[in-house]
């Protein structure tokens, strides 16, 4: 599965486009990694726990959206774009939405 961010796919033109395609996840650390994050947070430095809990949530957001695109046939999803938001200390919302297409061949 093709994924862009811009409208067409390089080198490729758009047959039909299918409709939007999204994923999306809720994600929390653990309580320990939660409390080592915020330690961090107080000393300064890279807080690779939270780093670790933002790239598991785009990447099984990602998922989810390609398994929609495959559902309806497309061979590319065109201008992703990405959406997260905090629901609550230590907790992530991702979302990750396009537009599935089919490319002519």
């Amino acid at each position: 599965m093709i994924i862009v961010n811009t409208e067409n796919v390089a080198g490729s033109e758009v047959k039909e486009a299918l409709g939007v395609v999204k994923g999306n996840t809720v994600r929390a650390k653990h309580l320990g990694k939660d409390i080592a994050g915020s330690l961090r947070g107080l000393i300064g430095g890279k807080m690779k726990e939270y780093e670790e809990m933002f790239l598991e949530a785009r990447e099984y957001a990602e998922k989810e959206m390609i398994e929609e695109a495959i559902k309806l046939g497309a061979d590319a999803v065109v201008s992703v774009r990405y959406s997260s938001s905090s629901i609550m200390n230590g907790t992530s919302e991702v979302m990750v939405y396009g537009t599935a297409v089919t490319l002519k061949k």
